[in-house]
Protein backbone atom coordinates (compact mmCIF):
# COMPACT_ATOMS: atom_id res chain seq x y z
CA UNK A 1 0.00 0.00 0.00
CA UNK A 2 1.12 3.59 -0.57
CA UNK A 3 2.77 5.43 2.30
CA UNK A 4 1.12 8.54 3.72
CA UNK A 5 2.76 11.70 2.29
CA UNK A 6 3.60 14.59 4.62
CA UNK A 7 4.61 17.28 2.10
CA UNK A 8 1.52 19.47 1.83
CA UNK A 9 2.37 20.91 -1.61
CA UNK A 10 2.41 17.36 -3.01
CA UNK A 11 -1.19 16.85 -1.92
CA UNK A 12 -2.24 20.18 -3.44
CA UNK A 13 -0.60 19.69 -6.82
CA UNK A 14 -1.25 15.97 -7.37
CA UNK A 15 -4.88 16.33 -8.61
CA UNK A 16 -3.77 19.12 -10.95
CA UNK A 17 -1.05 16.85 -12.37
CA UNK A 18 -3.49 14.00 -12.88
CA UNK A 19 -5.89 16.37 -14.68
CA UNK A 20 -3.09 17.80 -16.88
CA UNK A 21 -1.94 14.42 -18.18
CA UNK A 22 -5.51 13.15 -18.52
CA UNK A 23 -6.44 16.22 -20.57
CA UNK A 24 -3.56 15.74 -23.00
CA UNK A 25 -4.22 12.02 -23.22
CA UNK A 26 -7.87 12.67 -24.04
CA UNK A 27 -6.75 14.93 -26.89
CA UNK A 28 -4.71 12.10 -28.41
CA UNK A 29 -5.88 10.03 -31.35
CA UNK A 30 -5.81 6.23 -31.30
CA UNK A 31 -2.32 6.12 -32.85
CA UNK A 32 -1.02 8.54 -30.20
CA UNK A 33 -2.41 6.55 -27.27
CA UNK A 34 -0.51 3.42 -28.25
CA UNK A 35 2.77 5.36 -27.93
CA UNK A 36 2.08 7.24 -24.71
CA UNK A 37 3.29 6.48 -21.21
CA UNK A 38 0.64 5.51 -18.63
CA UNK A 39 -0.96 8.55 -16.96
CA UNK A 40 -0.05 9.34 -13.33
CA UNK A 41 -2.89 8.78 -10.82
CA UNK A 42 -3.08 11.60 -8.25
CA UNK A 43 -2.14 9.35 -5.31
CA UNK A 44 0.91 8.01 -7.17
CA UNK A 45 2.06 11.51 -8.18
CA UNK A 46 1.62 12.66 -4.57
CA UNK A 47 3.80 9.88 -3.17
CA UNK A 48 6.52 10.43 -5.78
CA UNK A 49 6.63 14.18 -5.09
CA UNK A 50 6.65 13.62 -1.34
CA UNK A 51 9.56 11.15 -1.46
CA UNK A 52 11.57 13.32 -3.87
CA UNK A 53 11.05 16.46 -1.78
CA UNK A 54 12.28 14.91 1.47
CA UNK A 55 15.19 13.27 -0.34
CA UNK A 56 16.17 16.66 -1.79
CA UNK A 57 16.71 18.06 1.72
CA UNK A 58 19.24 15.37 2.64
CA UNK A 59 22.88 14.94 1.66
CA UNK A 60 25.00 11.97 0.71
CA UNK A 61 28.70 12.52 1.55
CA UNK A 62 28.03 16.25 1.59
CA UNK A 63 26.23 16.38 -1.79
CA UNK A 64 22.49 17.10 -2.26
CA UNK A 65 20.82 14.67 -4.69
CA UNK A 66 20.08 15.64 -8.28
CA UNK A 67 17.80 13.00 -9.68
CA UNK A 68 15.09 12.51 -12.29
CA UNK A 69 12.24 10.04 -11.70
CA UNK A 70 10.16 8.69 -14.60
CA UNK A 71 6.87 6.85 -14.02
CA UNK A 72 6.82 3.85 -16.37
CA UNK A 73 7.30 0.06 -16.32
CA UNK A 74 10.63 -1.35 -17.66
CA UNK A 75 8.99 -2.66 -20.85
CA UNK A 76 8.19 0.90 -22.00
CA UNK A 77 11.83 1.86 -22.43
CA UNK A 78 14.66 0.51 -24.56
CA UNK A 79 17.77 -1.05 -22.99
CA UNK A 80 16.83 -0.37 -19.37
CA UNK A 81 19.19 -1.18 -16.53
CA UNK A 82 17.02 -3.28 -14.23
CA UNK A 83 18.02 -4.09 -10.67
CA UNK A 84 16.23 -5.50 -7.66
CA UNK A 85 13.24 -3.44 -6.57
CA UNK A 86 13.81 -0.69 -4.03
CA UNK A 87 10.85 0.92 -2.33
CA UNK A 88 10.36 4.59 -3.19
CA UNK A 89 11.71 6.13 -0.01
CA UNK A 90 13.88 9.24 0.52
CA UNK A 91 16.73 7.08 1.85
CA UNK A 92 16.80 4.86 -1.27
CA UNK A 93 16.63 7.87 -3.60
CA UNK A 94 19.54 9.46 -1.77
CA UNK A 95 21.65 6.31 -2.10
CA UNK A 96 20.91 5.90 -5.82
CA UNK A 97 21.37 9.58 -6.71
CA UNK A 98 25.16 9.50 -7.41
CA UNK A 99 24.63 6.92 -10.17
CA UNK A 100 22.05 8.95 -12.12
CA UNK A 101 23.26 12.56 -12.00
CA UNK A 102 24.23 12.64 -15.67
CA UNK A 103 21.67 14.31 -18.00
CA UNK A 104 19.29 11.96 -19.75
CA UNK A 105 19.27 9.21 -17.10
CA UNK A 106 16.06 8.63 -15.15
CA UNK A 107 15.27 6.37 -12.24
CA UNK A 108 12.36 4.23 -13.41
CA UNK A 109 9.46 4.13 -10.95
CA UNK A 110 6.43 1.83 -10.99
CA UNK A 111 3.99 0.44 -8.45
CA UNK A 112 2.36 -2.77 -7.25
CA UNK A 113 0.02 -3.76 -4.42
CA UNK A 114 2.70 -2.89 -1.87
CA UNK A 115 3.34 0.62 -3.20
CA UNK A 116 5.82 2.45 -5.41
CA UNK A 117 9.28 1.11 -6.15
CA UNK A 118 12.39 2.00 -8.15
CA UNK A 119 13.14 -0.76 -10.66
CA UNK A 120 16.23 0.59 -12.46
CA UNK A 121 17.28 3.29 -14.92
CA UNK A 122 15.92 4.47 -18.27
CA UNK A 123 17.58 6.63 -20.91
CA UNK A 124 14.63 6.70 -23.32
CA UNK A 125 11.05 7.38 -22.28
CA UNK A 126 7.79 7.61 -24.25
CA UNK A 127 5.85 10.82 -24.93
CA UNK A 128 3.73 12.23 -22.11
CA UNK A 129 5.69 10.30 -19.48
CA UNK A 130 5.42 11.81 -15.99
CA UNK A 131 8.92 12.96 -15.01
CA UNK A 132 9.87 14.47 -11.66
CA UNK A 133 13.24 16.19 -11.40
CA UNK A 134 15.05 17.22 -8.22
CA UNK A 135 16.93 20.35 -9.29
CA UNK A 136 18.25 21.45 -5.90
CA UNK A 137 17.18 21.18 -2.24
CA UNK A 138 13.47 21.95 -2.05
CA UNK A 139 13.12 22.65 -5.79
CA UNK A 140 11.22 20.08 -7.87
CA UNK A 141 10.06 20.27 -11.49
CA UNK A 142 7.30 18.12 -13.01
CA UNK A 143 7.66 17.68 -16.76
CA UNK A 144 7.33 15.38 -19.75
CA UNK A 145 9.37 14.68 -22.87
CA UNK A 146 8.82 16.50 -26.13
CA UNK A 147 7.45 14.23 -28.83
CA UNK A 148 10.44 14.41 -31.17
CA UNK A 149 12.87 13.88 -28.30
CA UNK A 150 14.76 17.07 -29.09
CA UNK A 151 15.35 19.79 -26.58
CA UNK A 152 14.18 20.55 -23.09
CA UNK A 153 11.32 18.64 -21.58
CA UNK A 154 7.96 20.42 -21.29
CA UNK A 155 7.58 21.78 -17.75
CA UNK A 156 4.19 21.26 -16.12
CA UNK A 157 4.67 22.53 -12.55
CA UNK A 158 7.41 23.87 -10.28
CA UNK A 159 7.50 23.38 -6.51
CA UNK A 160 9.79 25.56 -4.40
CA UNK A 161 9.25 24.55 -0.80
CA UNK A 162 5.68 25.61 -0.06
CA UNK A 163 5.35 27.61 -3.31
CA UNK A 164 3.60 26.07 -6.31
CA UNK A 165 3.70 27.38 -9.89
CA UNK A 166 1.53 25.61 -12.46
CA UNK A 167 2.62 26.31 -16.03
CA UNK A 168 -0.11 27.83 -18.20
CA UNK A 169 0.02 25.67 -21.33
CA UNK A 170 -2.49 27.82 -23.20
CA UNK A 171 -0.84 31.08 -22.15
CA UNK A 172 -3.51 33.47 -23.44
CA UNK A 173 -1.50 36.35 -21.96
CA UNK A 174 0.61 36.38 -25.13
CA UNK A 175 -2.25 36.30 -27.64
CA UNK A 176 -1.49 39.95 -28.39
CA UNK A 177 2.04 39.05 -29.46
CA UNK A 178 2.45 36.15 -31.95
CA UNK A 179 6.26 36.46 -31.79
CA UNK A 180 6.16 35.08 -28.25
CA UNK A 181 4.10 32.01 -29.09
CA UNK A 182 7.14 29.90 -30.00
CA UNK A 183 7.76 29.85 -26.26
CA UNK A 184 4.51 28.02 -25.51
CA UNK A 185 5.25 24.73 -23.72
CA UNK A 186 3.33 22.54 -26.21
CA UNK A 187 1.20 19.47 -25.68
CA UNK A 188 3.73 16.71 -26.30
CA UNK A 189 1.52 14.44 -28.42
CA UNK A 190 2.99 12.61 -31.45
CA UNK A 191 0.32 14.10 -33.73
CA UNK A 192 1.54 17.62 -32.87
CA UNK A 193 5.21 16.93 -33.56
CA UNK A 194 7.02 19.48 -35.67
CA UNK A 195 4.51 22.28 -35.20
CA UNK A 196 6.78 24.44 -33.06
CA UNK A 197 10.37 25.57 -33.48
CA UNK A 198 12.10 25.38 -30.10
CA UNK A 199 15.58 26.50 -31.18
CA UNK A 200 15.20 29.78 -29.26
CA UNK A 201 14.05 27.86 -26.17
CA UNK A 202 17.19 25.72 -26.40
CA UNK A 203 19.33 28.83 -26.87
CA UNK A 204 17.65 30.33 -23.82
CA UNK A 205 18.66 27.24 -21.85
CA UNK A 206 22.28 27.60 -23.04
CA UNK A 207 22.31 31.28 -22.06
CA UNK A 208 20.95 30.48 -18.63
CA UNK A 209 23.37 27.59 -18.07
CA UNK A 210 26.60 29.61 -18.02
CA UNK A 211 25.30 31.77 -15.16
CA UNK A 212 26.88 35.03 -16.35
CA UNK A 213 23.74 36.60 -17.75
CA UNK A 214 23.36 37.54 -21.40
CA UNK A 215 21.43 39.42 -24.06
CA UNK A 216 20.48 38.05 -27.49
CA UNK A 217 18.88 40.20 -30.18
CA UNK A 218 16.94 38.29 -32.86
CA UNK A 219 16.69 40.47 -35.96
CA UNK A 220 15.09 40.07 -39.41
CA UNK A 221 17.17 38.23 -41.99
CA UNK A 222 16.41 40.65 -44.82
CA UNK A 223 17.05 44.02 -43.16
CA UNK A 224 19.95 45.92 -41.60
CA UNK A 225 17.80 48.56 -39.88
CA UNK A 226 18.65 47.02 -36.52
CA UNK A 227 22.17 48.45 -36.80
CA UNK A 228 20.70 51.91 -36.08
CA UNK A 229 20.22 50.70 -32.51
CA UNK A 230 23.79 49.40 -32.10
CA UNK A 231 26.89 51.45 -31.28
CA UNK A 232 29.12 51.51 -34.38
CA UNK A 233 31.54 50.12 -35.18
CA UNK A 234 30.61 46.80 -33.56
CA UNK A 235 33.35 45.33 -31.42
CA UNK A 236 32.97 41.71 -32.54
CA UNK A 237 31.18 41.38 -35.89
CA UNK A 238 31.11 37.82 -37.23
CA UNK A 239 32.04 37.79 -40.92
CA UNK A 240 31.02 35.66 -42.61
CA UNK A 241 28.05 34.93 -40.38
CA UNK A 242 28.19 31.68 -38.42
CA UNK A 243 25.45 29.43 -39.81
CA UNK A 244 25.92 26.27 -37.73
CA UNK A 245 22.39 26.20 -36.31
CA UNK A 246 20.74 26.89 -39.68
CA UNK A 247 22.85 24.25 -41.43
CA UNK A 248 22.19 21.69 -38.70
CA UNK A 249 18.43 22.08 -39.17
CA UNK A 250 18.78 21.23 -42.87
CA UNK A 251 20.84 18.05 -42.47
CA UNK A 252 19.43 14.91 -44.06
CA UNK A 253 20.75 12.26 -41.71
CA UNK A 254 19.72 10.17 -38.73
CA UNK A 255 17.65 12.01 -36.12
CA UNK A 256 20.24 11.54 -33.38
CA UNK A 257 22.99 12.99 -35.62
CA UNK A 258 20.77 15.96 -36.53
CA UNK A 259 20.03 16.60 -32.87
CA UNK A 260 23.69 16.41 -31.86
CA UNK A 261 24.71 18.87 -34.58
CA UNK A 262 22.00 21.31 -33.50
CA UNK A 263 22.97 21.02 -29.82
CA UNK A 264 26.63 21.61 -30.63
CA UNK A 265 25.84 24.71 -32.73
CA UNK A 266 23.49 26.10 -30.07
CA UNK A 267 26.21 25.56 -27.48
CA UNK A 268 28.67 27.56 -29.59
CA UNK A 269 26.28 30.50 -29.96
CA UNK A 270 25.30 30.22 -26.29
CA UNK A 271 28.94 30.55 -25.30
CA UNK A 272 29.25 33.93 -27.02
CA UNK A 273 26.31 35.25 -24.98
CA UNK A 274 28.56 35.17 -21.89
CA UNK A 275 30.64 37.99 -23.40
CA UNK A 276 29.62 41.44 -22.16
CA UNK A 277 27.25 43.09 -24.63
CA UNK A 278 24.57 41.75 -26.96
CA UNK A 279 24.76 38.74 -29.26
CA UNK A 280 22.97 39.34 -32.57
CA UNK A 281 21.37 36.52 -34.58
CA UNK A 282 18.89 36.52 -37.43
CA UNK A 283 15.48 34.85 -37.38
CA UNK A 284 16.98 31.99 -39.40
CA UNK A 285 19.73 31.62 -36.74
CA UNK A 286 22.77 33.17 -38.42
CA UNK A 287 25.19 34.63 -35.86
CA UNK A 288 26.08 38.20 -36.93
CA UNK A 289 27.89 39.70 -33.92
CA UNK A 290 28.54 39.44 -30.21
CA UNK A 291 29.66 41.92 -27.56
CA UNK A 292 27.55 44.60 -29.27
CA UNK A 293 26.40 47.70 -27.36
CA UNK A 294 22.76 48.72 -27.61
CA UNK A 295 21.95 52.41 -28.06
CA UNK A 296 18.68 54.26 -28.54
CA UNK A 297 18.06 54.90 -32.24
CA UNK A 298 18.38 58.52 -33.33
CA UNK A 299 14.73 58.72 -34.46
CA UNK A 300 13.34 57.14 -31.26
CA UNK A 301 12.22 58.18 -27.79
CA UNK A 302 13.10 56.51 -24.49
CA UNK A 303 10.86 53.56 -23.65
CA UNK A 304 8.89 54.41 -20.53
CA UNK A 305 6.24 51.70 -20.22
CA UNK A 306 5.86 47.99 -20.96
CA UNK A 307 3.72 44.99 -19.96
CA UNK A 308 5.18 42.02 -18.06
CA UNK A 309 3.61 38.54 -18.06
CA UNK A 310 4.66 35.00 -17.23
CA UNK A 311 3.28 31.56 -18.22
CA UNK A 312 1.96 30.68 -14.77
CA UNK A 313 -1.66 29.89 -13.97
CA UNK A 314 -3.19 32.76 -11.98
CA UNK A 315 -0.51 35.33 -12.82
CA UNK A 316 -1.63 38.85 -13.69
CA UNK A 317 -0.12 41.15 -16.32
CA UNK A 318 1.78 44.10 -14.83
CA UNK A 319 2.35 47.47 -16.49
CA UNK A 320 5.57 49.13 -15.39
CA UNK A 321 8.64 51.10 -16.40
CA UNK A 322 11.39 48.87 -17.88
CA UNK A 323 13.81 49.94 -15.13
CA UNK A 324 11.47 48.28 -12.61
CA UNK A 325 11.90 44.94 -14.37
CA UNK A 326 15.66 44.49 -14.02
CA UNK A 327 19.06 45.99 -14.72
CA UNK A 328 20.82 47.41 -17.74
CA UNK A 329 20.31 44.33 -19.94
CA UNK A 330 16.54 44.46 -19.43
CA UNK A 331 16.43 48.19 -20.15
CA UNK A 332 18.59 47.73 -23.28
CA UNK A 333 16.36 44.89 -24.49
CA UNK A 334 13.18 46.93 -23.97
CA UNK A 335 14.67 49.94 -25.78
CA UNK A 336 15.90 47.80 -28.67
CA UNK A 337 12.48 46.19 -29.22
CA UNK A 338 10.79 49.58 -28.82
CA UNK A 339 12.99 50.92 -31.63
CA UNK A 340 13.18 47.75 -33.79
CA UNK A 341 9.64 46.44 -33.63
CA UNK A 342 10.26 43.46 -35.89
CA UNK A 343 12.94 42.11 -33.51
CA UNK A 344 13.01 39.95 -30.37
CA UNK A 345 15.31 40.25 -27.37
CA UNK A 346 16.21 37.46 -24.93
CA UNK A 347 17.67 38.36 -21.53
CA UNK A 348 19.21 35.93 -19.04
CA UNK A 349 19.84 37.31 -15.55
CA UNK A 350 22.66 36.07 -13.35
CA UNK A 351 20.07 35.06 -10.75
CA UNK A 352 18.40 32.63 -13.16
CA UNK A 353 15.47 34.73 -14.36
CA UNK A 354 14.84 34.77 -18.11
CA UNK A 355 12.74 37.26 -20.08
CA UNK A 356 11.76 37.50 -23.74
CA UNK A 357 10.90 40.94 -25.17
CA UNK A 358 8.74 41.54 -28.26
CA UNK A 359 6.60 44.34 -29.64
CA UNK A 360 2.84 44.03 -29.11
CA UNK A 361 0.96 45.54 -32.04
CA UNK A 362 -2.30 45.20 -30.13
CA UNK A 363 -1.10 47.02 -27.00
CA UNK A 364 1.35 49.24 -28.91
CA UNK A 365 4.08 48.70 -26.35
CA UNK A 366 6.91 46.35 -25.44
CA UNK A 367 5.70 43.00 -24.09
CA UNK A 368 8.13 41.27 -21.72
CA UNK A 369 7.43 37.60 -20.96
CA UNK A 370 9.22 35.85 -18.06
CA UNK A 371 9.87 32.22 -19.07
CA UNK A 372 12.32 30.93 -16.45
CA UNK A 373 9.63 28.48 -15.24
CA UNK A 374 9.92 26.80 -18.65
CA UNK A 375 13.71 26.45 -18.47
CA UNK A 376 14.29 24.72 -15.14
Amino acid sequence: MLSEPTYLAARVVAPMIEAHFARHRAAANAWDVALLAPPPPANVAEVMIDAAFWASLRREEGHPPKISLALLPPEQTTQPVVFSKRRLMPYNLLKLAPAVEQPGIHLGVWYDDEGLYVWGTATSIPPLCFVLEVVEPGLLVIKHRRTDGFGKFVNVAILRGDQLQLVDAENTAIDDCPALQNFLPGGGLPSTAGETDNILVELAGAMRAHGRGGLVLVVPSDSARWQASIVQPMTYPVAPAYTGIAEGRQLEQARWQWQEEIRRAIGIVGGFTAVDGATVITRDYHLLAFGAKVARAAHSTPVDRMVLTEPVVGSVARYLHPAQNGGTRHLAAAQFVHDQRDALALVASQDGFFTVFAWSVTLEMVHAHRIDVLLL
